[in-house]
């Protein structure tokens, strides 16, 4: 499997609404033209949607559509974002019905399916011998699932405990069962930089070096470095340590199958205010990577619209002054 596309598509470009109560007749998304100067693909994470989904807004399974609406080509899947699936008594027969329409409404819309982000079915790199087999276990059913939807990953997470050497061999153990079990669905297993030790670039980078499998890797993310919160909190303590962003998106992109593009807020200028875009996309050229880069909008100073559509032209604009 390769680990970069290599392939030079023009992206798919849209302007977009500004709320979700327009339907695609009323928003001014009806025209799409090319850009051919970006090197890479645009696709768009369903997590910068999650508000919308979780309100009962945007119905999971219309993401497609909207995705395609919003000027992308490509999708990025969250788990979590399907409780129907999540929290069925019949797995099997749930995600069953997830494959099916999930692969119709790409057929329909003509957008790729990329990846599947996983999260709630158990710790990778937790020190119980048992959890951790069994959180293997809860993610085969995924990687089957990716292979069935055309899909070329699925997105782990890395949390475990704190103590590096544990940390590594125990997320060793599972990266190798997995890729190992991945490897005949031609299917990678990618790992986030999504706090504590996982957002340990070098660390991770040393991990998947023992894994040594060529479908383990990873997927950079510009913003999910923090290594340690206020209280020892996962998610809402305010970060107290921070790996360098760009030093471990660097480290990260010689195994990336995938790369996020995390924002927040913007200026008057449409620039990110905590992350230099165009430093990030030159890291990401200058790795050799062409595949899709995911927009991932997480700002509350934005509507979820407004925000990935400034993330997606901010992408466009920066690639347009990349050497």
């Amino acid at each position: 499997m390769e680990r970069r596309t290599f392939i030079r598509n023009g992206l798919t470009l849209g302007l977009g609404a500004a709320s979700f109560g327009n339907t695609l007749a009323n928003t001014i998304l009806n025209e799409f033209t090319l850009n051919n100067s970006a090197f890479f693909k645009l696709s768009l994470a369903q997590w910068s949607l999650h508000k919308a989904i979780w309100e009962k807004r945007l119905n999971p399974y219309d993401f497609t559509a909207k995705a395609k609406e919003l000027g992308f080509e490509g999708v990025e899947f969250v788990n979590q974002l399907y409780p129907d699936v999540t929290k069925a008594n019949n797995k099997a027969a749930a995600l069953k019905q997830f494959i099916s329409k999930l692969n119709a409404a790409a057929k329909t819309h003509a957008v790729e399916n990329v990846l599947i982000m996983i999260d709630g079915e158990g710790d990778l790199a937790v020190k119980n011998t048992k959890e951790r087999l069994k959180a293997i276990e809860n993610h085969k059913a995924w990687v089957e699932t990716a292979a069935a939807m055309g899909c070329h990953s699925i997105r782990i997470n890395l949390f475990g405990e704190r103590n590096e050497m544990a940390w590594k061999e125990q997320s060793a153990e599972s990266m190798s069962k997995l890729g190992e079990f991945a490897a005949p669905y031609n299917i990678n297993i990618i790992v986030e930089n999504h706090g504590y030790l996982s957002s340990n670039a070098a660390l991770v980078m040393e991990m998947l070096d023992e894994v040594n499998l060529p479908n383990c890797g990873t997927l950079p993310d510009f913003g999910n470095f923090c290594l340690e919160r206020e209280e020892g909190k996962r998610w809402d303590g305010a970060c107290t340590r921070e790996y360098d962003r760009y030093q471990g998106v660097k480290e990260l992109l010689p195994r990336a199958f995938a790369v996020s593009a995390k924002s927040h807020d913007f200026d008057e200028a449409g620039n990110e205010t905590h992350t230099d875009f165009k430093r990030m996309l030159q890291l990401v050229k200058d790795a050799g990577y062409t595949g899709f880069i995911g927009v991932e909008y997480e700002g509350q100073q934005r509507d979820e619209i407004s925000g990935i559509l400034a993330t997606k032209d901010l992408l466009l604009k920066q690639a347009k002054q990349i050497i």
